[in-house]
């Protein structure tokens, strides 16, 4: 149980607040860069930590992360003509280019050259690993991009998808590291009987796993033990990385990588990034096809066109009570929109006041911690160190079957695992 004190300090991200001030150290993911395909490309609207902003790909191919309002008289700079190395608002003709300066200004005489006067309305971006990055923190205090594997990795070894969540962005992270949850909500019921891998099987037999929590330089490394064989455990090892990065152990080949950015919108909303990846070799097209489609598709319903599901809250997701009683522990179609349906369902923020934690909570009650420990810093005047360290990002998940007369704190083995992780 969080108090209700914690709980706001740990969910409000807009401007002035202590974890909104957290993440604004930090450069956000705000589009994936197919959203603005060329330059002088229709500009795109970007809301993030409850701030409004206008990104556009400039004559150059230069991104622009610019106020949502034009300082002139606060019209929509959205709407704004997108030309000539810059974005033009269409109210009065007020130019600016991809750092924010204003470098046109056609209704006002030239010789008061009243346009060196305006400030810039620009933020630092960078393209990289195929998103769109913004930093809108202290402009004396700009970070280094995080190294996470995906990003450096060809193209054609990763896929990006996003859509958008009503609810907070700690309680829509929190099923990513809630290892005890995928014995259920994201069961099949024939999976003790037509497994589709031992690994499944071992998940299903073992609803009950036992965590190792082990805080690091960059967040939490999450160590789940189930039994597997007679001799042996079943380990998957996950990462919460600052402030709001997971990545999930695939099977134990280790040939994939798949995790999650949660990317808070406002205090209610979030967009959530889908992201899957090979360190070794090209995605297959059907592995890029069954992100979106299949019988077992991680997102069934996104609508393109707004960038949210079409099962939502109001059509009770999509859920089939005959497919509930015969098919699926849920009734649901969609990793996410199963995931999407609890987590919106605790309201757009969760009154953690009133919850029962358990040992299978553990992972959760130490991300709650870490993320409510930097806000609580920040307060006493102690700036997050995470950003101004790439390479803290240069690790994976992975899964493993281990002798059960292995320690995993203190092994060889394991140490020479653990090195793995490190990419």
């Amino acid at each position: 149980m969080l108090n209700a004190q914690d709980n706001e300090l740990m969910c409000r991200v807009g401007p002035g607040t202590p974890m909104g001030e957290v993440l604004r150290r930090f450069w956000q993911p705000v589009l994936i860069s197919e959203d603005l395909p060329h330059p002088d490309c229709d500009p795109k609207e970007v809301r993030l930590l409850g701030e409004d902003f206008v990104a556009f790909r400039d004559s150059d191919g230069e991104i622009g992360f610019l106020e949502a309002l034009c300082p002139h008289r606060r019209a929509p700079l959205f709407y704004g003509r997108n030309e000539e190395h810059g974005l033009r608002c269409i109210y009065h003709g007020w130019k600016f280019d991809a750092a924010g300066a204003c470098v046109d200004m056609p209704s006002e005489p030239a010789q008061y050259e009243f346009s060196k006067k305006v400030r810039p309305i620009g933020f630092p971006t960078r393209e990289w690993g195929g998103i769109i990055w913004a930093y809108i923190g202290p402009q004396d205090r700009v970070p280094e991009l995080p190294e996470l594997e995906y990003c450096r990795v060809p193209a054609e070894y990763r896929n990006l998808v996003k859509y958008n969540q009503e609810c907070n962005f700690v309680q829509a992270t929190e099923g990513d590291i809630d290892s005890s949850h995928i014995g259920f909500l994201h069961t099949r019921l024939d999976q003790k009987t037509a497994p589709a891998s031992k690994e499944m099987l071992w998940r299903v037999n073992d609803q009950a796993p036992r965590w190792i929590i082990q805080p690091t330089d960059y967040g939490i490394m999450l160590a789940a033990q189930r039994n597997a064989e007679e001799d042996t455990y079943y380990w998957r090892i996950n990462q919460w990385l600052m402030p709001y990065y997971t990545m999930i152990a695939m099977d134990l080949e280790q040939k994939r990588g798949h995790g999650h950015i949660w990317v808070p919108v406002d205090d209610e909303h979030t967009d959530v990034w889908c992201v899957i990846w090979s360190p070794v070799e090209p995605l297959t097209q059907a592995e890029r096809d069954g992100i979106l489609g299949g019988p077992n598709p991680h997102i069934s319903s996104l609508d393109p066109s707004t960038g949210k599901l079409r099962a939502t809250k109001s059509n009770h997701f999509l859920q089939d009570r005959h497919v509930q009683r015969t098919q699926t522990f849920t009734g649901i179609l969609g990793v996410r929109e199963q995931d999407t349906a609890v987590v919106e369902g605790m309201g757009a923020i969760a009154d953690r006041t009133k919850e029962h934690l358990g040992t299978s909570d553990s992972a959760i009650i130490a991300m709650r911690r870490y993320l409510v420990n930097s806000a609580k810093a920040f307060v006493e005047g102690r700036e997050p160190q995470e950003p101004y360290d790439g390479g803290l990002y240069r690790v994976r998940a992975w899964s493993y079957e281990l002798s059960r007369n292995i320690d995993f704190m203190e092994s060889d083995k394991v140490r020479e695992l653990m090195g793995t992780m490190v990419v």
